[in-house]
């Protein structure tokens, strides 16, 4: 089967440059180079752009360069780091970390709560991972300045009333000390949880997220990052995609 730039078969063809960005080989716009360049064949046949990819077609492409490969990272944001947009005065994560490879923050955490980001400079994920309706679980350890009660775990599982015709959707919550709790969450409101405590009296310590879905914390310590390969990366990528 050869590449066909105006027809597609329903159902099975998909632009080549989305191809490689989905396979996860480059970026589209570094797709799009590598096509100009001549670096990219279907079926043996030297690609061109525009180029559409059908089902059972072989597609051989080039590496791609260091700086042009997508990238995905699991990051530790140390306390007092603001993910973006610093005020004067302040650092944010690319003021204090250096990565390999140019990389943005999929989703924010508070300057004053620490623990999980992923990094990338794959841009198809930010609306999937972020939005809601997704429902893709986030979970946090919560120190608070007083003992947690039965009651005031139900609370935050079944839903807490921020403000005017503000809820957040149920979430799921574990004692695991006196003042600590862990609870998963689908949403990602500006200061969530600092404010679901607050709604009942408790004020938060400190706060710490140590899961996005599949991707979990571990032993990075703050500041640190590794690059997400393998397994955990296909299963991660399997979902939000």
């Amino acid at each position: 089967m050869t590449p066909n730039k105006k027809k597609k078969t329903e159902g099975s063809s998909v632009r080549l440059n989305k191809y490689l960005a989905d396979k996860g080989i480059v970026t589209r716009r570094s797709a799009d180079e590598l096509i100009k360049k001549g670096l990219v064949f279907i079926n043996g046949k030297k690609a061109t752009l525009g180029d559409f990819v059908n089902e059972g077609d072989k597609v051989e492409a080039e590496k791609p360069k260091e700086s042009d490969r997508l990238v995905y990272y699991a990051y530790n944001k140390p306390i007092g780091v603001t993910t973006v947009g610093k005020q004067p005065g302040e650092k944010e994560i690319k003021d204090v970390t250096k990565f390999p490879i140019p990389v943005f923050p999929v989703g924010r955490l508070d300057k004053d709560s620490s623990g999980l980001i992923i990094m990338t400079n794959d841009g198809r994920i930010t609306k999937k991972l972020l939005d809601p309706e997704y429902e893709h679980e986030k979970e946090y350890l919560v120190e608070v300045n007083k003992p947690v009660d039965h009651l005031f775990m139900v609370r935050l599982r079944d839903g807490v009333r921020l403000g005017r015709g503000e809820m957040t959707k149920k979430a799921k919550v574990r004692k695991v000390e006196s003042r600590k709790f862990e609870i998963i969450i689908t949403e990602g409101k500006n200061r969530q949880i600092r404010r679901m405590c607050a709604a009942f009296n408790y004020e938060v310590k400190k706060l710490t997220r140590i899961r996005v879905m599949n991707i979990v914390l571990a032993k990075l310590k703050p500041g640190q990052l590794r690059e997400l390969k393998g397994k955990e990366l296909a299963d991660f990528l399997k979902e939000v995609l």
